[in-house]
């Protein structure tokens, strides 16, 4: 089977170091609507600490059932996330990533790294349907 590009000539493909790069596409949960700042606003510590708690701890599960012998290399791994929203709300690209801390906690958990190493974070939000989702692609930087 031949892979041709979209004017129907042969894919080229190389071996050179220069040109590998690993992606990996993980699918966790859209935040749960709590752990979105403007609306935690007068719910008790207490609460927000279990929920952000049992987000990462799932986050962490589901990252594990996908990563699938990925490696970390040492460098810098570039995050592209994208919240494939439940509904037409219209929310802060700020206010999505401090409501996805917990799954970036869960998903550094996974990868056995320190969340430190997550940068630079690319953020996209796309008008999606219920449940909603969260998409990480992680790529390492060399």
């Amino acid at each position: 089977m031949k892979l041709l590009n979209a004017e129907d000539k042969p894919l080229v493909t190389t071996s050179s170091k220069e040109c590998k790069t690993s992606v990996l596409r993980v699918e966790l949960d859209f935040p749960p609507r709590e752990l979105f700042p403007n609306r935690a606003k007068g719910t008790h510590w207490g609460k927000l600490y279990k929920i952000r708690s049992d987000y990462r701890e799932a986050s962490t599960w589901l990252a594990k059932h996908q990563i699938k012998g990925w490696k970390h290399h040492g460098g810098q791994i570039k995050l592209t996330i994208t919240f494939d929203m439940p509904d037409k709300r219209k929310r802060d690209a700020d206010n999505c990533l401090a409501a996805a801390k917990g799954a970036l906690d869960g998903l550094a958990d996974a990868l056995f790294v320190n969340d430190q190493l997550f940068q630079p974070i690319l953020i996209f939000r796309v008008e999606g349907k219920k449940p909603g989702r969260l998409i990480v692609e992680l790529e390492e930087m060399t």
